[in-house]
């Protein structure tokens, strides 16, 4: 009888468990790009300047939302402090185009109400996210782009920067390298059919994308997505992030989603609103649809990796590089930073 007693008393405690884990609630999730990241070839302090902005990016955001404003306020604080920092392929610290310039890509989504906004190929506005969420919110539009988004974005106030605010020297010499390998591959692949796709040669020029996925005091989710795209990349080339659907989605019903990665596959995948959809249809977790859209993109060719946060506080974080950038926050504050696989 005292055997079956502990055993109960040990079931018990490990249900109890189970439940606590599975409790858990988190308001916010965030990424800073995926790719070829490896501890070997990162040095402690550049680690610590990651994990620090990642943090302060958390808990910008975080105030927001104690202070129960609304996700898409939260959203926009957190892409802010990314955009802000030249470690992350996004406002400043965005990588070149072929042409020596900096075109920044953004969008923003509201999960209530599934108004969305989106900008790209703009050189001058400070913070993109800012303008994605101005279209969305000031404008019957959902996306603008170049020159006649940069207008709309100085007609409704936000702030407007010289093209050389954007600069950095780790970028500039980033492009250097990338024409030169570029242009080292072409001779090597004289003769190959391959070698007449014009584009990006190197595909490990794609990753750095920012992200941010949160759940208010309200219920309500909402998205946002930040990009300078690909270093090298030409002819207005504009990937999947700010593409509703493909790289930013979000849906009170399902989740909010946002992607990093080789954005051709994940327009072609339509990643970000399948994974909705199979959360709606099917009845599926927010985790095992991200594996599931994942692992499609990786079959076909393509890497990176996406956030993802539901209804429920439950949080989906999944790549199939060697590492991401990426960070939670639970509702009671509790923040986890991680880099690596």
């Amino acid at each position: 009888m005292k055997l079956l007693k502990l055993i109960a008393l040990f079931l018990l405690s490990v249900i109890t468990l189970q439940v606590t884990a599975q409790q858990k609630k988190y308001v916010m999730v965030i990424h800073g790009g995926a790719g070829t990241i490896l501890k070997k070839n990162m040095t402690p302090e550049k680690e610590a300047a990651y994990i620090a902005v990642l943090t302060q990016a958390l808990q910008a955001g975080y105030a927001q939302i104690k202070a129960g404003k609304s996700s898409l306020d939260a959203v926009e604080a957190t892409i802010h402090v990314l955009e802000n920092d030249p470690h992350f392929n996004a406002g400043k610290g965005a990588v070149f185009t072929h042409d020596g310039r900096n075109e920044l890509d953004a969008a923003i989504m509201d999960g209530k109400t599934l108004m969305a906004g989106s900008v790209a190929g703009v050189t001058t506005i400070k913070n993109p996210i800012s303008a994605a969420r101005a279209v969305m919110e000031k404008s019957e539009h959902v996306m603008m782009v170049g020159a006649g988004a940069e207008q709309f974005a100085k007609e409704v106030g936000l702030e407007i920067v010289d093209p050389k605010y954007f600069w950095t020297k780790e970028r500039w010499d980033g492009l250097q390298k990338a024409i030169k390998e570029d242009s080292t591959k072409a001779v090597l692949d004289h003769g190959n059919k391959k070698s007449e796709l014009l584009g990006i040669k190197n595909h490990d020029y794609k990753f750095g994308t920012v992200g941010c996925v949160a759940l208010d005091k309200a219920g309500n989710l909402a998205a946002g997505t930040s990009t300078g795209g690909m270093t090298n990349k030409k002819y207005g080339r504009v990937g999947d992030a700010p593409i509703i659907g493909a790289g930013t989605y979000c849906n009170n019903e399902t989740a909010g989603i946002s992607c990093t990665g080789w954005g051709e596959f994940y327009i072609r995948n339509v990643v970000a609103k399948t994974i909705s959809d199979l959360m709606e249809y099917k009845g599926i977790s927010v985790a095992e649809a991200s594996k599931i859209v994942l692992d499609k993109v990786g079959k076909m060719g393509g890497d990176g990796g996406l956030i993802a946060l539901d209804k429920n506080g439950n949080v989906a974080m999944h790549f199939n590089t060697e590492g991401m950038y990426r960070g939670t926050i639970t509702a009671d504050g509790k923040i986890e930073v991680n880099i690596y696989k």
